[in-house]
């Protein structure tokens, strides 16, 4: 493989996924996408070659090396191309709480998000309470700032607003209303949607709830 030639392996669901577009875009990295046909029922050959442990997407291909685990590859790409729109501050500190907040927001904020979908009446009704009180705490993080790391997007708004394509899926299905219940947050969504780099990446929240309510078929859960 040419030095040159990046290649990502995903599926278009996957917020995950749409982290490492959205980081290559804002580096301006040129990159060739592989689409996983069928991620639940036969991964392709090459995503168990290449992700042999856990057998997800992302992957990122570059110099015939390949990386996994959206995070790790968003780290990788911040180092490679260090010299142009970075994605992690220069200082520790910052840094860290970047990194705090996002492994907050996988851990907890993701999984209320499977639940409320993935579950009804009162086990859904305690999934979205949580849901709700944990996009609050996030919020709080963001302040009156248009990015989580004052004026530049940086590592946690590329970690986070991904997840903003299933805000439709939970509100329809749990009965809320995401700007309603976090407005700064909401328009923080807005403000990231403006950037092409984001745009491009994220899929129609329509399209993306017609997914979930094939997938909840397709698991047998109604």
């Amino acid at each position: 493989m040419d030095e040159d030639e990046v290649v990502l392996l995903g599926f278009w669901t996957s917020p995950y996924v749409m982290r490492v577009k959205i980081a290559l875009a804002e580096k301006g990295v040129h990159y060739y996408y592989l689409e996983e046909g069928n991620l639940f029922k036969n991964k392709s050959t090459l995503l168990l070659k290449l992700n042999p442990v856990f057998k997800k997407v992302p992957v990122l291909i570059h110099n015939d090396k390949s990386i996994c685990e959206s995070l790790i590859i968003l780290q990788y790409i911040d180092d490679v191309w260090n010299d142009r729109a970075p994605i992690l501050s220069e200082d520790p500190y910052q840094r860290a709480q970047a990194r705090f907040w996002v492994e907050f927001f996988d851990k907890k904020i993701a999984d209320c998000g499977r639940r409320m979908w993935a579950s009804k009446g009162t086990d859904q009704e305690a999934a979205k309470k949580e849901f709700i009180e944990s996009l609050k705490l996030l919020e709080g993080e963001l302040g009156e700032k248009p990015y989580f790391g004052g004026d530049r997007f940086g590592l946690l708004d590329i970690a986070l607003v991904p997840f903003s394509c299933r805000f439709y899926t939970y509100e329809t299905l749990c009965n809320f209303s995401v700007e309603k219940e976090c407005p700064k947050l909401f328009e923080w969504v807005k403000r990231c949607s403006l950037r092409e780099s984001v745009s491009k990446s994220l899929p129609d929240q329509y399209k993306v709830y017609d997914f979930v309510l094939e997938f909840k078929k397709m698991l047998g859960i109604n």
